[in-house]
Parts: C-alpha cells; structure tokens; sequence
C-alpha cells in the first residue's frame, strides 16, 4: 500500500527498440540516477519500458496513475516528428488538464544546444492527482531540460522544468517535495515554503 505523504513516481520508456530488447533502454536508468540525486524526500519508484504503441502507452499512464497512485510521471522518448513517435498523443488523450508551459519551456532549454530542439513534440499534463511529463529521449537531453541551462562558471542561466515540479505537486493534493538546490532549486511562493 503506498504512503500518500511519500511521492511516489513513474517512469515509462517508450522505445519500440529498447522493449524489444534490440538494445539497452537509457531513459529510465538516466531519469532513475538524476532523481536519486535530486530529491532529498522520501520518494518509492515503479518503471515500465514499453513499446511506441499509443494504446500501450495511454493504459500504462492510467495504471501508473490511478492503480499505482502515482504523484508525478516521467516519460522519455517517443516525441520527435517521426511516425512512431506518438507519447504526446497518448498523454493529450488521458489528460484532465494540459500543462503547456512545461513543454515551452524544455524546448527553450534545448535550444541552447541543438537546433532539432524544435522538432521536439513534449507535453505535459494533469491527470487527476499526477503531473505527466514527457522528456526528449536522449540522457543528456534529459539532464539538461530537468537541470536547465549553465554558464562556464556553473551559475544557472535558465532554470530546468523541474524547479516548477514540487509546487505542481503541492497545488494537486500531493506531498511536499524537496531538493538538492546543487542539482535543482525548487521553486515556490514564499507563502508555500515549509518551515
């Protein structure tokens, strides 16, 4: 039975390759390590690699969400322009509420890197208690759209998606998440810091 003041968190890889077992999934182990390092809460953990079947991908969000209890799910892979690539779809169709400051923004972030960052299709929604949010595939995109963007001397010039993720948490009815402010520094109203 999960603890409700526990975040518990999903991440699903959708990769028809790396289901298949063609070659080793990196989403999840990468996502896995960064949040290991990022929070200092409590949180549990349930992964699923499935392929790039809309259906699929719809019935593991829902099962993450609604029989799991999910607080906040992570998905890597499956939002370029490509004909398989349909995560944003299956997240649009299991949505209460869409979130589109989350996918503005990694875009923005990855921008700074790569000018393919603009074929990126990420969403990010509510379903009922859960934030959804859809990551590029590649670790090192990943690291920098949670993360965001750096300087030479390391100060961060642009803050990464996650700095906005615990006080998402907070306003759905989920746990008080705090992180690491070395990795990422949360933010939120003065107002919602707890003592």
């Amino acid at each position: 039975m999960e603890n409700r003041n526990e975040l518990c968190v999903g991440l699903v890889s959708c990769s028809d390759r790396a289901a298949g077992g063609v070659y080793e999934d990196q989403g999840i182990p990468t996502l896995q390590k960064w949040l290991e390092s990022a929070l200092i809460s409590p949180w549990q953990l349930q992964t699923r690699l499935i392929a790039d079947e809309q259906a699929v991908i719809e019935q593991t969000l829902k099962e993450l969400v609604d029989e799991c209890g999910c607080h906040l799910v992570l998905t890597t892979g499956g939002t370029g322009p490509a004909l398989r690539d349909v995560t944003p779809e299956a997240t649009l169709a299991v949505a209460d509420k869409v979130m589109p400051g989350f996918g503005e923004e990694m875009r923005r972030i990855s921008l700074h890197f790569v000018p393919t960052a603009i074929l990126s299709r990420q969403v990010a929604v509510i379903r009922k208690q859960a934030l959804i949010i859809n990551l590029p595939g590649q670790p090192k995109s990943i690291r920098e759209t949670l993360e965001g963007v750096r300087d030479s001397d390391g100060k961060v010039v642009q803050a990464g998606v996650f700095a906005a993720v615990p006080y998402c948490i907070d306003l759905i009815g989920g746990p008080y998440i705090e992180t690491d402010p070395t990795i990422i520094k949360s933010f939120r109203p003065k107002s919602a810091i707890r003592k």
